[in-house]
């Protein structure tokens, strides 16, 4: 009796150490597995899609001489921001010089003329009076006064003409921005309305970024909009973000500027336009970027967390849920777009429902689990410990 009594105690101390060698608990509720669950509920959410674009400068003008010369001299450096109205070039003002200064001497005579020519009108208007000219004499030296007044406005215009052309031997900025490499240097002869430019100067601060979209897109996220199925945002959801070309976020928002009328026949895409600051030079013209476009507001989504999304066999998203009887339970989803580290469930999940994510390597349809909130779960055990 003794002996079966101590083998009795061995036994009981054995269990004592192999349940605490297991973490002090029973183990998986007496054969039930326990799984953590997330509880989906409805919540707004705002659509977005990434989209592809290029940035495009905002402004961009070629610089071209106005009239012909001798480039004297370059008076900026390539690469470099400039004003408008800044002088970027020296054209020889030499022949424009003299042809200023020979309207001036010219407008000078005609308005001396008119002085004289005004006296003589005045003087045989008063003799026309008394008979001492006759009619015809002072209608002449009217007229001569008339011809002598007008001369003097055509001597300003020939004057303002020569002063315009003597200005545009200083080849200015028209607008402000980052100038290009310059294709004519000092010496180089340069013609009006030439077909090369001298420069190009592009405004870069703020910049565009052109979106392509593809029309069944467009077409999809219209007919949601009329259906009801998303709203549109209010002013904030025209804030567009971008991804650069290294997979890294700029980190200024853009606005949405407006959407093109007109589908590219050859891509079928429609062009979104959206303006950035770009006060540091970050974005250059011709870069390809990513952009995050808000596509509505969906006020009573239904999301599930990504982990607790897997595929069947036939490919199809699948999610395993835990039923009012305590079993996990396999619905077949309808996925949209991905919304963070969640998934925009269409279809297949209900407010309420308890979505499997943490234990479904220890489940399958069918089985009583225990289900208790995601991150609440215990490790699974190593085969061959506890």
């Amino acid at each position: 009796m003794r002996t079966i009594a101590a083998l009795r105690l061995v036994a009981f101390a054995t269990g004592v150490l192999l349940l605490q060698a297991c973490g002090g608990r029973p183990a998986q509720h007496q054969g039930i597995p326990e799984v953590g669950v997330v509880v989906v509920r409805p919540q707004a959410v705002t659509l977005q899609t990434e989209l592809p674009g290029r940035t495009n400068p905002y402004a961009i003008s070629d610089v071209r001489p106005q009239v012909g010369g001798i480039i004297q001299a370059r008076l900026f450096v390539e690469g470099a921001d400039v004003r408008a109205g800044q002088v970027l070039y020296q054209i020889d003002p030499a022949t424009y010089k003299a042809a200023y200064d020979q309207a001036a001497a010219q407008l000078a005579s005609a308005r001396a003329n008119v002085v004289t020519a005004r006296a003589k009108a005045e003087r045989y208007a008063d003799l026309v009076k008394i008979n001492g000219v006759i009619r015809q004499d002072a209608d002449d030296a009217n007229a001569a006064w008339l011809q002598a007044a007008a001369a003097v406005q055509q001597n300003q215009a020939s004057l303002q003409s020569a002063r315009i052309n003597l200005d545009y031997t200083r080849i200015t900025a028209p607008i402000s921005g980052r100038t290009g490499r310059s294709t004519f240097t000092k010496g180089a002869l340069v013609t009006p309305g030439q077909a090369d430019a001298l420069t190009t100067v592009q405004t870069l601060d703020p910049i565009y970024v052109d979106i392509s979209q593809s029309t069944s897109d467009l077409l999809k996220l219209r007919a949601s909009l009329a259906a009801g199925a998303l709203t549109t945002g209010g002013p904030d959801s025209t804030e567009v973000s971008l991804k650069l070309e290294d997979g890294s976020d700029y980190p200024l928002k853009g606005k949405l500027q407006f959407t093109d009328v007109t589908v590219d026949q050859t891509t079928g895409t429609v062009t979104l336009r959206a303006i950035f600051p770009n006060p540091r030079g970050v974005l250059l013209p011709g870069m390809y970027v990513r952009a995050e476009v808000p596509q509505g507001a969906k006020p009573s989504a239904i999301l599930a967390p990504q982990q607790g999304v897997t595929r069947d066999a036939a490919g199809r998203p699948v999610a395993m849920v835990v039923d009012a009887s305590g079993r996990a339970q396999t619905r077949v989803l309808t996925t949209g777009a991905a919304v963070g580290d969640k998934w925009l469930v269409l279809d297949g999940l209900n407010p309420g429902d308890r979505v499997i994510v943490e234990g479904l390597q220890r489940v399958k349809p069918g089985d009583r689990v225990h289900a208790v909130p995601a991150g609440s779960a215990p490790p699974p055990v190593p085969p061959g410990q506890g």
